[in-house]
């Protein structure tokens, strides 16, 4: 295991992941087992084998084992409506709602109940979200159609609930959690769990990073089993060993076998444990994917081989990850058994930026259309049709798609202005600046539910699009006024979108099947200027900035020589707003609105300028060189959940040395400042430069100004889209002096 202990290593750096834990399993013994990283964010806390974690979906396998007990015992049915055994529910479906269907995803019901889903952060009770079935009718005739449904199998755990007199956790505890030797896993959270759960981090395409919250679910039989990873090993040798456990045996002999396939019986066809019956090298394998609160897993195995793997990792949305590496795993212990040779195990590497840079646009054919996007020194490929956006690396000579949320679908070049994607031959054309959105869309746009499962309503080529569970992109199909269908595919496959709008037009609520999420107010909606209430009096900060220092440098630096942008290009426009009281402050900073940079930073600036002008855009600037006491008048105002937003003084700011420019595009043929996704110096995630949001003329319009001002030497700021850095800044050293005593060639 030594080359998959260093490939695991590898995509530890690579994707950036916090923890990783494995365990392989040959029959009834861990074979090898690791644990990588940190559980507690940037600290030191490593994993261990006691080490809990959430693994989402994978619920769903011990869910049907205490299913399959009571229908064993004849105190279910599997082919029995499901009304019989919950009293008041009322599923408005014109063929009955089954176990069956419920456990193979087949009854048609939606993706989440209306209360209790995943984006609830105050779960009821399992009853309660039952009930509230009531209100979301089934999408499709039960058993027609595969759509997997986190309240259809919530709806399936109630069912051991109501008809055992006790609280689902604490049935399958005693009646199959424990039998199998799982003595560290549990659905409901104690104080044991929560010492030792790791911590699951969630991210985003911005790129943002922050702590997954740890509240239940509400459905809980689809989603909320805690477990270690030695727990999960004892499940898949209880699998192997024909349903027995450490103690006790939860299911009769064949059982196991006839749920998954393996055996000819068909008593239970359809019944798959949890599982995904899938193959593996012409082998019949079953697998499970979790994700869920920060955490990616991945539990597969070989069942006739008696060979099986978990994998988890403490980052959502990154079971390509874990995936990739049980299929490796189970690859090289298959190898192992059989006296071959190990499949080699290939990594790939970052697209070097001037090739990602010659690759960048858009692409189309026919309908088929995808962009090929570098950013943060990653080359991404977007499709048109929807899905995710994926990381393209190089592998060896081919760029594949390589990332956290997906691998091995192949990029190729054709030439200098084609690509082949998914066996499409794409030519790259020119994109042609986006028309405004239509007015009906306008009030739709924009972000919903809470912060830790957003989604986005974008506009996207010409389409209104859902961007949902983070990741995953769907073109909204329109059916009547503020309703919309969602694509055939995917997890909310015919659910519909419907919005609820204010007497103004705005959208105020969405519901996406039967889970309501309410727009979020994240800045000014009519482009004012955003504002933060400064932690001390403005005249109290400036009075301490002034009498500060800057810090002390060393080394040789140029000799300072700023110059007036405007002296150098008349068609520059000024919008210094820290000379008003129009500012994220609300009081006046500076006594002159004046923007000065260091000569070659000046003068590359006035190069984006004429790119720029020749394609009808002019550059409005809101600020350039930057006394280092403003620096710490603003970091010593900002709150702490902002000052990422803000430069520390104790290192001082690329403002202070006269090589960063905060600028915006203006439209020359009116005057008017052009509208991006977020308005400047806005602290909310729509400054990021990668924010997916808002409409393809917005995006547009920041790529336009992100290309002419890398074209010339700069880098945007991860966080800002209209922060610039000239290449040269170390080259100049930390200012602190006004405006009014800067002379000329100073």
């Amino acid at each position: 295991m030594a080359e998959l202990d260093a490939f695991i290593a590898h995509e530890m750096r690579q994707k950036d992941l916090p923890a990783f834990t494995i365990a392989v399993i040959d029959d009834q013994r861990v074979v090898w087992s690791k644990d990588y990283g940190t559980i507690r964010g940037a600290d030191t806390v490593r994993p261990t084998p006691a080490t809990v974690y959430r693994v989402g979906a994978v619920s769903q396998i011990v869910t049907d084992l205490g299913l399959m007990q009571l229908v064993e015992q004849h105190a279910l049915d599997l082919d029995a409506p499901v009304e019989r055994y919950v009293p008041g529910l009322h599923l408005e479906t014109r063929a009955p709602v089954t176990l069956r269907t419920l456990m193979t995803g087949r009854a048609g019901l939606d993706r989440e109940p209306p209360v209790g889903g995943l984006a609830d952060d105050r779960p009821p009770a399992l009853p309660d979200v039952v009930r509230s079935l009531n209100a979301s009718p089934p999408l499709v005739t039960p058993g027609h159609g595969e759509h997997p449904s986190d309240a259809g199998v919530t709806l399936a755990g109630y069912v051991i609930e109501a008809t055992q007199h006790q609280p689902f956790a604490r049935y399958v505890e005693r009646a199959v959690l424990r039998p199998l030797g799982m003595s560290h896993s549990t659905f409901a959270r104690d104080s044991d769990v929560a010492l030792h759960l790791a911590r699951g981090t969630l991210w985003t395409y911005d790129p943002r990073e922050f702590p997954a919250p740890a509240f239940d679910a509400g459905v809980a039989p689809a989603e909320n089993l805690y477990a270690t990873t030695a727990d999960l090993a004892r499940l898949l040798s209880a699998l192997f060993a024909d349903g027995h456990g450490t103690s006790n045996r939860v299911l009769a002999p064949g059982a196991i076998a006839q749920a998954l396939g393996t055996s000819r019986s068909a008593d239970t066809a359809g019944v798959a444990l949890g599982f995904r019956l899938t193959q593996l090298g012409g082998r019949r394998e079953i697998e499970q994917h979790g994700t869920v609160a920060g955490f990616s897993t991945t539990i597969a195995a070989l069942p006739n081989e008696k060979l099986g793997v978990v994998a988890i990792t403490t980052l959502d949305g990154a079971t390509a990850v874990t995936q990739r590496v049980a299929s490796l795993a189970l690859r090289i212990m298959l190898a192992a058994r059989h006296g071959d040779t190990p499949p080699p195990i290939d990594t790939s590497a970052q697209v070097p930026a001037p090739l990602a840079q010659s690759l960048a646009g858009h692409y189309a054919h026919g309908d088929a259309a995808a962009d090929l996007v570098p950013s943060m020194g990653h080359l991404y490929v977007e499709r048109a049709e929807g899905g995710e956006r994926a990381d393209v690396r190089l592998l060896r000579d081919t760029l594949v798609a390589d990332g956290r949320l997906s691998f091995g679908a192949r990029v190729l070049r054709a030439g200098d202005s084609a690509i082949i994607v998914n066996g499409d031959t794409l030519r790259r054309v020119a994109e042609p600046e986006p028309a405004p959105v239509p007015d009906a869309w306008r009030g739709l746009i924009g972000e919903y539910g809470p912060d830790f499962r957003t989604a986005y309503v974008i506009e996207r080529h010409g389409t209104l699009e859902l961007l949902a569970d983070w990741f995953d992109r769907y073109a909204l199909r329109p059916m009547a006024a503020d309703t919309f269908a969602m694509p055939d595919w995917g997890p909310y496959a015919g659910e519909r979108v419907v919005f609820s709008r204010a007497a103004a037009g705005r959208a105020e609520r969405l519901t996406l099947g039967g889970v309501a999420l309410a727009r979020r107010v994240t800045g000014p909606e009519d482009g004012s200027q955003f504002r933060i209430t400064p932690l001390r009096p403005t005249a109290e900060l400036r009075t301490d900035a002034l009498a500060a220092q800057p810090p002390r440098e060393t080394g040789t630096f140029r000799a300072p020589d700023l110059v007036e942008l405007v002296t150098l290009d008349s068609t520059i426009e000024l919008d210094i707003r820290y000379a008003t009281s129009n500012n994220f402050m609300g009081t006046p900073l500076y006594q002159e609105a004046r923007a000065f940079m260091q000569r070659p930073a000046a003068e590359a600036v006035v190069r984006a300028s004429a790119y720029l002008r020749a394609r009808g855009y002019g550059l409005l600037i809101h600020d350039a060189y930057r006394p280092w006491f403003v620096t710490k008048m603003f970091w010593d105002a900002t709150p702490d959940d902002k000052k990422m937003f803000v430069a520390d003084p104790a290192s001082g700011s690329k403002h202070n040395r006269g090589c960063a420019v905060d600028l915006t595009l203006y439209a020359l043929d009116d005057g008017h400042p052009v509208q991006m996704t977020g308005g400047y110096d806005e602290m909310t995630d729509r400054s990021y430069p990668d924010y997916p949001g808002g409409t393809s003329r917005q995006r547009w319009l920041r790529a336009l100004l992100r290309q002419a001002m890398e074209m010339q030497g700069f880098t945007v700021d991860k966080e800002e889209w209209w922060h610039f850095d000239y290449k040269d800044w170390r080259e100049y050293g930390i200012g602190n002096v006004p405006f009014d005593r800067i002379a000329p060639g100073a």
